[in-house]
């Protein structure tokens, strides 16, 4: 049996544990936010995979910062991190869930199916969101989605420009704000 049955963390548990406020205070150093740290074993060595983001989003350039100063951060604590690692530093991905308030943010004026507590789902399109809920355009119509009524909701693709008629309605200046994303 795993010491986690017995109530308390196993060692990659632990691991995980010890090395969250290490990369998470170097992640904000670098001026983002941690959405996710994954610690495995591969072999002898360990695989570090942290999933940085921010409020206006994450380019290349600056995942390549992030990773930097997460690796100068566990390179000074090597009393946690002594073994072997692998770091892999990357930005949320364009299918992850919709799960936090600055996720829809950065989404605004894009498609997002979502999936209702209740089981119903919907397309609709991203409008203002806040810390309670997000405005969504659904068949022509605007409506108000409390997050605590969303059971999960992911980024559609789209290939055409979305119609004017609808950015109209979500309030966009023109179709630059969607061209600068």
């Amino acid at each position: 049996m795993s010491s986690r049955q017995h109530g308390g963390p196993g060692p990659r548990d632990q691991l995980t544990a010890q090395l969250e406020p290490i990369v998470d205070e170097a992640v904000r150093a670098a001026g983002f936010e941690l959405e996710q740290l994954d610690v495995r074993s591969a072999g002898r060595r360990r695989v570090l995979r942290v999933v940085v983001d921010s409020e206006r989003g994450v380019n290349l350039d600056e995942v390549a910062d992030a990773s930097r100063s997460v690796a100068e951060a566990l390179d000074a604590r090597e009393d946690v991190l002594s073994d072997a690692y692998t770091l892999e530093v990357s930005s949320r991905g364009l299918d992850a869930p919709l799960t936090r308030p600055r996720h829809w943010r950065h989404t605004r004026l894009r498609l997002a199916k979502v999936r209702m507590s209740d089981g119903s789902e919907f397309v609709g399109r991203v409008g203002d969101a806040d810390d309670d809920g997000v405005q969504l355009l659904v068949g022509g119509e605007l409506r108000r989605v409390a997050y605590a009524d969303v059971a999960g909701a992911k980024v559609e693709i789209e290939f055409n420009a979305p119609p004017a008629a609808d950015l109209a309605k979500l309030g966009a200046n023109d179709t630059t704000e969607e061209e600068s994303k």
